[in-house]
């Protein structure tokens, strides 16, 4: 298997940490979608990246099973995309081996990720969670990726990836592609209902009501906007000074397509209520046929499993051309 040249190769990966929520959908999930016609795209449950915190191992397997349903649910066609799991691929681990020998100490101390990780979670800052820059720039590079669609909070570590390539390449000729960072005009950071000043999380587990998460029930979805924090004006309008209203009109206009200026006439004079039913509506319409599909999926674990193989085998055939031209660079027989 092999890229076809003519188009340029898009590379993400999102953790089997927990169900994606609707920021995690609409920051990324959804633009996939957009990209798999125009792009040669490779999808990855990043699997090996998640175990930086401890994770049982009797229900490890069905989170990375659930990721994976939810990647094809959400419209990612496996004929179209390389859709697959990290740890089957190796190359992803030796690759980042070799790369951290072109990684400095002090670039990974200076990753804010790690720093506000570390204090999360104290009693567990391990070697993996200072390296893990490391293996995302592996599974970037490892595919010849153009661009990487990412999330404001991870871009820092692309600019390390770009770094490390450029750094290799000086020593050893262009063996790698220099990723661009890819990130969407409108929905890129969607925040918490509860605190719009934070950004909506998958892992989030103090207030549940801040998140919604792709396969909660349609009453839930509806119960956690309605009590999404606006402000006391009763004006749907966006702005600097409205930050839940305005991220309530982001979500709107990302899941209806309306642009914000449109979505501000539309609930022009409407109370907050309305608008926020109107908001809940939309997010029902895009996520009941997804957790239909994803249903459908699970339903068959065997069938599941069987459907990761392809993937994987397309991208380890991509990774290992590519580890080879690494190790006959370096000068390993």
């Amino acid at each position: 298997m092999s890229i076809d040249k003519s188009k340029k190769v898009v590379f993400s990966g999102i953790q089997p940490s927990g169900i994606p929520a609707l920021g995690n959908y609409i920051g990324a999930m959804m633009n996939f979608k957009a990209l798999q016609d125009e792009y040669d795209c490779l999808y990855c449950v990043v699997d090996l990246h998640a175990i930086t915190v401890r994770r049982d191992p009797k229900t490890y397997g069905d989170q990375i099973r659930r990721l994976f349903a939810i990647y094809v649910a959400a419209g990612l066609d496996p004929e179209k995309n390389i859709i697959f799991v990290q740890s089957h691929v190796p190359a992803h681990s030796q690759l980042s081996w070799i790369l951290n020998c072109y990684t400095y100490v002090g670039e990974l101390g200076r990753m804010t990720q790690f720093k506000d990780k570390s204090r999360k979670h104290e009693e567990n800052v391990n070697a993996g969670l200072f390296n893990y820059p490391v293996l995302q720039a592996a599974d970037v590079l490892l595919y010849g990726t153009h661009l990487v669609p990412v999330g404001q909070d991870q871009k820092q570590h692309l600019e390390l990836a770009r770094d490390i390539a450029i750094r290799f390449n000086k020593v050893y000729g262009k063996i790698f592609t220099v990723p661009e960072i890819l990130i969407p005009k409108v929905g890129a950071r969607i925040m918490k209902l509860q605190d719009p000043f934070h950004k909506m999380d998958k892992s989030e587990v103090e207030n549940l009501n801040n998140s919604i998460f792709l396969l909660d029930e349609p009453d839930v979805i509806i119960s956690k906007l309605r009590k999404a924090v606006t402000d006391s004006e009763a004006v749907v309008r966006y702005g600097e000074d409205k930050p839940g209203v305005s991220n309530l009109l982001t979500i709107y206009s990302c899941l209806t397509g309306t642009s914000i200026p449109d979505a501000e006439r539309e609930f022009e004079g409407k109370n907050y209520g309305f608008f926020k039913n109107a908001v809940g509506e939309a997010a029902v319409a895009v996520l009941e046929p997804i957790q239909n599909e994803y249903k459908r999926l699970m339903s068959d674990r065997g069938a599941l499993d069987a459907m990761m193989k392809p993937g994987a085998e397309k991208a380890e055939g991509i990774a290992k051309n590519m580890l080879k031209r690494v190790h006959d660079a370096i000068g390993f027989i």
